[in-house]
């Protein structure tokens, strides 16, 4: 058997979507509901939280989950509310998604486990459960169930990347195998919302599942390398005060001993 050793010098990355899509419950669905668990009768959302691979498959209702992310994601685990029975889900196969229902929103924490061929350490985010319909301001706007109904689901989906770098070298033949989809050069769907990029509002409103495009992937990579610039920066800065008060600090000792 080969021995299992880190390749020097190479970075790959996998793009990945973690977020939540979510539906007004009609009148008739909530009845349902609530006859078969009393407990759920305030209930008016059914929603999806997940992680997948960024990629939209043609002509899918979902967003992204084109490609198996399973080669080198283990699990993945959901940290819901405390109010919801089992609050803390564990997906161990594909599609690593938790669908519930519900009428309020709240920050989930989501951990990804990686397989252990990786050697790498588990990843945690944190995503705000999105119910209701878009804003500019990002406030929750809560309209009219029937006109809630007709404006269709609501997205809420961050892009990120994950990158392992010098892996070993029987996890990369791993990686090879499960490459990702190439997502779309051009816009084909409407554009995924975020508050950074309040023209995508407009596309909120089409009723239409959103895709992910290369066009957005090259905007959120700038934003990662001006974020990542903007903290090297910060800690040079408290680097440089903190080597200042030092100074200021060996200084005063200098003096106190000569009093």
């Amino acid at each position: 058997m080969a021995d299992r050793v880190r390749v020097r010098g190479i970075a790959i990355h996998r793009p990945l979507i973690y977020g939540n899509s979510a539906v007004v419950l009609t009148p008739k669905e909530r009845e349902a509901l609530a006859a078969a668990d009393p407990s759920k009768k305030e209930h008016t959302h059914r929603w999806t939280v997940a992680v997948r691979g960024a990629a939209s498959a043609p002509d899918s209702d979902i967003v992204g989950g084109a490609d198996d992310i399973s080669g080198y994601i283990k699990k993945v685990a959901f940290k819901l509310h405390e109010t919801y029975a089992n609050p803390n889900r564990t997906i161990d196969s594909p599609p690593f998604e938790v669908t519930e229902t519900g009428w309020g929103e709240f920050d989930i924490l989501i951990r990804i486990t990686f397989v252990q061929d990786s050697g790498e350490k588990a990843a945690s985010v944190y995503h705000h459960l999105k119910l209701h319909p878009w804003t500019a301001s990002g406030e929750p706007e809560i309209p009219p169930i029937e006109e809630a109904i007709k404006m269709g689901p609501v997205h809420s989906w961050q892009y990120d990347e994950i990158v392992f770098n010098e892996p070993f070298n029987t996890f990369l033949e791993t990686l090879k195998q499960y490459a990702p989809t190439p997502l779309p050069k051009m816009k084909r769907r409407p554009t995924p919302f975020h508050i950074a990029n309040p023209a995508s509002l407009e596309d909120t409103k089409t009723g239409a599942t959103p895709e992910f495009n290369q066009e957005m992937e090259k905007e959120e990579g700038e934003k990662l390398d001006k974020a990542k610039a903007t903290l090297v920066a910060e800690t040079e800065k408290c680097r440089a005060l903190l080597a200042t008060r030092e100074k200021e600090l060996q200084l005063l000792r200098k003096k106190a001993g000569e009093l």
